[in-house]
This record gives structure tokens, sequence and C-alpha cells, in this order.
């Protein structure tokens, strides 16, 4: 493994879930968040995330990998396709269930610290929903290159100079879905295991299809869902479960 790769990966595993968790908990410690809070927390994170992926790009390129190789092109667009839609598909149905059973508020839903910080970084009016569109999009695109474009191969790469090519994808898959769990540590112990299973989905579709496509199409229509269903949802089932505290 190339030192620079090597480096990436160790910043991905290290300081990017910690400061994440640090950046979650000042917002956690924070009475209330601002419009104008909100729509700097969108426009820093696009930012960040594509100049990671900019690094990277730098990076792969200076090894000679190609855009292909890391997932950035759609070697069988009718497979794409379907993988696609029925991954999207899927995700939206959970996402959905998932939503009403938190607004039905069963076995505690409400409680826990997504449910607080969905309320102070979720988009509230059209504006932010915009931002918050934009956000979505890095995400889908940037979340899924640096993960399952660069991790996976790097991983998949490093693994074959010592086993069988299908051990070789196996650890990539479960490497990529391992990183893309750790970037989410601020979400605790649950949100960690809920977030690798999703990770080695989207990392087996990445290696099925050997594009990114489908896994982003996914990964925007679970973030965008979230983001536009779960505030009203979230306020609601808080408001049944504490009526005497206010949730502005």
């Amino acid at each position: 493994m190339h030192w620079d790769f090597a480096l990436i990966l160790l910043v991905l595993a290290t300081a990017v879930p910690l400061l994440g968790r640090r950046r979650i908990r000042r917002l956690m410690e924070a009475p209330s968040t601002t419009k104008t809070d909100r729509l700097v927390l969108y426009a820093s994170t696009i930012a960040f995330q594509w100049i990671a992926v900019a690094v990277i790009l730098w990076r792969t390129h200076a090894h000679a990998l190609s855009l292909a190789s890391l997932g950035l092109a759609v070697p069988k667009p009718g497979l794409a396709l379907i993988t696609g839609i029925v991954l999207s598909a899927l995700i939206l149905v959970n996402q959905v269930i998932a939503l009403r059973r938190l607004a039905d508020h069963r076995e505690g839903s409400a409680q826990g610290i997504l449910p607080h910080l969905a309320l102070k970084v979720f988009p509230q009016d059209g504006v932010e929903r915009l931002g918050f569109t934009a956000l979505v999009s890095t995400v889908a695109i940037c979340e899924e290159l640096i993960y399952r474009g660069f991790a996976q191969r790097v991983f998949q790469d490093w693994a074959t100079n010592w086993a069988g090519v299908l051990v070789a994808v196996c650890i990539g898959v479960i490497g990529s879905a391992a990183m893309f769990s750790l970037a989410h540590l601020y979400q605790g112990p649950r949100g960690l295991a809920s977030t690798f299973v999703v990770g080695l989905l989207f990392s087996i579709v990445r290696a099925f299809t050997g594009s990114l496509v489908p896994a982003s199409a996914a990964h925007f229509v679970a973030d965008i869902t979230a983001g536009f269903m779960a505030p009203g949802r979230l306020k609601s089932a808080l408001a049944r479960s504490r009526p005497t505290e206010s949730l502005d």
C-alpha cells in the first residue's frame, strides 16, 4: 500500500471520527441552533467533503489509478440502473417505516442523541431545504467516492497482494464498511452498528455493479427523506414524550 494512501486511510479512521464527534458534542451542548448556524454547517461540510475528494483524486491520479477503478464509471448501465432503482426503493421504504415508528413514539424511539441532533441540523424552511439539498447531493457523491470508491479499492488492492480475488473483494467490502461506520462515531454504538450494515450493503452493490451510481442514488434518497420528513415527526414525538418542555 502506498504511504499516501495509508495516510489518507489513517486520517479517515481517526481524525474524521474524532473531529466529527467533537463538533456534534458542541451542537448538542447548545440550547438551540439558528438558521445561520445550520446554513454555515451545511456550507462547511460541503467544502470539507469536496476538499477531501480533491486530495483523493490528486493522489490516485499520481499513482495512475483510473477513475473507472474508483467506481466513477458505469460498465454495465442496465445493471446499474436496475440495482440503483431497487436499492433506492428499499432505502426509501425503510426510511418511511422508521419515521412512522418515530411518529408513533414506539419503544422510546424519540430518545437518544439522533432525534435531538436532527432537530438542530435538519432544515426548517425553504432556504434551508435548498442548502440541505446541496449538502445531501455532495454527501451522496463525495462519501461514496471516499469510502466505496477509494477506501474499498485500496483495501481490495492491498489484499490482492496476499489473498485470492474473492477474499480481496470481501476485505475491500468489509474495510470500506468499517471506515464508513467510524465516520459516524457520533451516533453512538447503535448508530455505528446500523451504519456498518448500510455500509456493507452499499459496498456489496459497488463491487457487484462496478459503479458508485446505485449507492450514490440510494444514499441521496436516504438523507433527503430523513432531512425533509423527520423534523415535523420528531417534534411531534418529543412533544408527546416530554409535553412540559419546549422544543424550540
